[in-house]
């Protein structure tokens, strides 16, 4: 069997053994003398031996005990969260433990020995020894806070305690790192001058309230200017009772909420300064700790400008809308991002049916209006002029459109501008002159009529002169009559034609020149007439019929060219119907006397141009015959345009006269009249007349408006 482990014996039982072998010896009968005088000191020796080994086990367990307390202590020395050091009395290092040595940034080996002043700044090095000093003279403990100097960028700074040994030659040094704990105080002292400095400069009003009382228990200057109060008047009130809130109860209500939410935002307040003045303000109210105590903060801003500014914006923004809305040419607007922004009434049937248009990148309608690489074009100058401020004017742009087919003529230019928001735009204002180029074409066709009408003319006064030479024989004169009359008629029929070229009334002139025309001529025949019939008269006396007859002739080219000046006046297509009426009412009042008031709708200048011309020669044909037969003083022109229809009204103070079914008839010798409702009929319109004799006389034309093609 395996021996079993041997059990240390201790002190007590080694003595317990050897008295056991000593009684166990006395116990037995002794032989001789001799043999019992040598087991004695057998016995005393054994009982020596034996003592022996108890105090050699005492001293191994005391041994072990002492370096098992030395290694508990060398660890509680060594680790310690606190440097310490045994200074001589010059500063010298006699002992160090390992918290130390990193606390110096030096290994252990090579601190002991050395001096420890040469590890603090040297600006404290002096009052470091004056400590040292006097703790090794005095006895007592001293506390002292030092930097020490480390290789690592930061300082340390340390605690230093100082306590002299009990013999008076060497001194404990505890030294503790509070670097951490100086750099927070310092953070917490800068952060609270920072704070200080904001509370006091800050331009908004700061103001602090007990939650428990609602008090003001502190503001910051702002806000003492802002109501007028000094420190002293404002410190104490509630927040109802500076005009903030209505009364005390939603003072209470606003802290009950703050408690829940711990910030509650009014975004518009009134606030009553000491002298009475009202102010808008935005407070926004928090609810936090400071020292485990709450306090409420108000932050309150005077937003009386800012309103006044976005009042201000508002009304820019409306009248920049009302601006572009009312703009007499097609405008919009791009933001920097080429979004469109406004597109004026004028503008919108350039887009066709493209919709929607605000906010639409306009490269991507253009490609869809245009052929992309006019498109590109436009977007090109777009782009220079929102980069360098430079204008761009393009006099005459002729393109095909994409979507319909239709080739259409403009010019445009376009102006970099702020915008109401701040931001920079582009403006495009244009004009569709598609029109105008087609009347241009038409009026160099007309010019050429004109010049073959003017030769006619030449001819016409030609045969005159050759009537006037062949006067010897009735039957010439008839036949230069008769000549007369079908030049007459072919005069009236060519005027019908150059009428219904510009105007598509070619038919009417010859009922509109009629009623002057015809009574010039028809005096010159009874002239020419009685020329032939006193031919055997005195040459005086026929001289004088010649040069009457002559002033009649002139009479007659003077009218002829009075009306062919007053065929097409330039300011209805340069400007339109509104400002060619109030042009040729002025004139009409000036040659008449007659006072015409005219009420119009600015939308008219949305109809087609068409109707625009025929209310306007209505216009002209119905003041002529007021000025001829009605003898009136005031007449009245009303012009509307609502989505079913468009509509003209003349009325007048005049004498009247009487209407009936043949008044309107071709054969009526009211070819005014006739002119006037063909001319209503030629667009579809109603023409009608209501007079009776020594009354008033209402005209009134109804054309109903062609409905707008759906949109796709």
């Amino acid at each position: 069997m395996p021996n079993k482990p041997k059990i240390p014996e201790t002190s007590a039982d080694l003595r317990r053994r050897a008295e056991l072998d000593s009684l166990n010896r006395k116990s037995k009968p002794t032989a001789v003398p001799a043999e019992i005088d040598s087991q004695r000191l057998l016995h005393e020796l054994e009982v020596h031996q034996i003592e022996l080994e108890s105090q050699n086990a005492e001293l191994r367990r005391a041994r072990e005990e002492a370096d098992s307390a030395r290694e508990k202590y060398t660890d509680l020395y060594d680790f310690a969260p606190v440097g310490y050091f045994t200074l001589t009395t010059d500063a010298h290092i006699q002992m160090a433990n390992l918290t130390g040595a990193v606390l110096l940034g030096t290994d252990r080996g090579r601190l002991l020995g050395k001096s420890f002043v040469t590890h603090i700044s040297p600006l404290e090095r002096d009052n470091f020894t004056r400590t040292l000093n006097q703790v090794f003279d005095e006895g007592t403990e001293q506390t002292l806070d030092v930097t020490l100097l480390r290789k690592s960028p930061l300082s340390t700074v340390a605690t230093l305690n100082f306590k002299r040994s009990p013999d008076g030659r060497e001194c404990n040094l505890a030294a503790l790192d509070i670097s951490e704990r100086r750099r927070q105080e310092q953070a917490l002292l800068i952060s609270e001058i920072r704070f200080r400095r904001l509370f006091e400069t800050a331009h908004d009003g700061v103001l602090l309230l007990d939650p428990s009382t609602g008090q003001i228990t502190e503001a910051n200057p702002f806000m003492l200017n802002l109501l007028g109060y000094t420190y002293e008047q404002l410190i104490g009130k509630e927040l109802y009772e500076i005009g903030l809130l209505k009364d005390r109860a939603k003072s209470r209500e606003m802290v009950i909420k703050l408690k829940k939410t711990h910030e509650v935002r009014y975004e518009n307040l009134p606030l009553k300064a000491r002298s009475g003045k009202q102010q808008a303000v935005e407070v926004v109210a928090n609810l936090y700790e400071e020292n485990g105590r709450p306090v409420i903060q108000c932050n309150i801003r005077d937003i009386t400008a800012r309103k006044i500014a976005e009042d201000i914006l508002r009304r820019s923004e409306a009248l920049f809308s009302s601006l572009i809305g009312q703009a007499p040419v097609g405008v919009y607007v791009l933001d920097s991002h080429f979004r469109l922004l406004q597109v004026n009434p004028t503008a919108l049937p350039v887009f066709g049916n493209v919709q929607p248009l605000i906010g639409r990148d306009l490269a991507e309608l253009l490609i869809l209006i245009w052929p992309k690489r006019i498109a590109n074009q436009v977007i090109s100058h777009f782009k220079n002029t929102l980069k360098t401020g430079e204008s761009y004017q393009s006099p005459h742009f002729t393109e095909r459109r994409r979507d319909d087919g239709v080739k259409e003529h403009y010019d445009w230019q376009l102006q970099r501008l702020i915008l109401p928001n701040g931001e920079l735009g582009v403006v495009c204002f244009f004009n569709n002159i598609t029109e105008r180029i087609k009347a241009e074409s038409t009026q160099r066709r007309l010019d050429v009529m004109s010049a073959s009408n003017l030769k006619l003319q030449r001819e016409i006064v030609h045969r005159q002169k050759i009537e006037e030479k062949l006067h010897e024989t009735e039957y010439m004169q008839s036949r230069l009559l008769e000549h007369s009359l079908q030049q007459q008629a072919e005069l009236r029929n060519l005027s019908h034609k150059i009428i219904h070229i510009q105007e598509d009334e070619r038919k009417r002139i010859s009922r509109e020149l009629h009623d002057v025309i015809t009574q010039t001529l028809v005096g010159i025949n009874v002239h020419v007439a009685a020329l032939a019939n006193e031919a055997t008269t005195e040459l005086s006396s026929l001289q004088q019929r010649l040069a009457n007859t002559h002033l009649m002739v002139e009479k007659s080219v003077e009218i002829i060219h009075k009306f062919a000046r007053e065929l097409r006046p330039t300011v209805l297509d340069d400007l339109g119907l509104i400002p060619a009426l109030q042009d040729y009412l002025k004139r009409y009042t000036a040659s008449t006397g007659v006072r015409v008031a005219l009420k119009i709708s600015s939308s008219i200048e949305e109809s087609p141009e068409n109707i625009r011309i025929i209310f306007y020669r209505i216009v002209q044909e119905a003041l002529a015959n007021v000025a001829k037969h009605s003898h009136a003083s005031h007449v009245e022109i009303n012009i509307r345009r609502n989505v079913a229809s468009t509509s003209l009204q003349i009325s007048d103070d005049g004498q009247g006269f009487a209407v009936d079914e043949k008044t309107l008839s071709s054969k009526a010798n009211r070819l005014g009249l006739l002119g006037m409702k063909e001319r209503a009929e030629m667009v579809g319109g109603v023409f009608t007349v209501e007079s009776t004799p020594g009354s008033s006389t209402t005209l009134r034309v109804i054309i109903k408006n062609k409905p707008k093609k759906p949109s796709k």
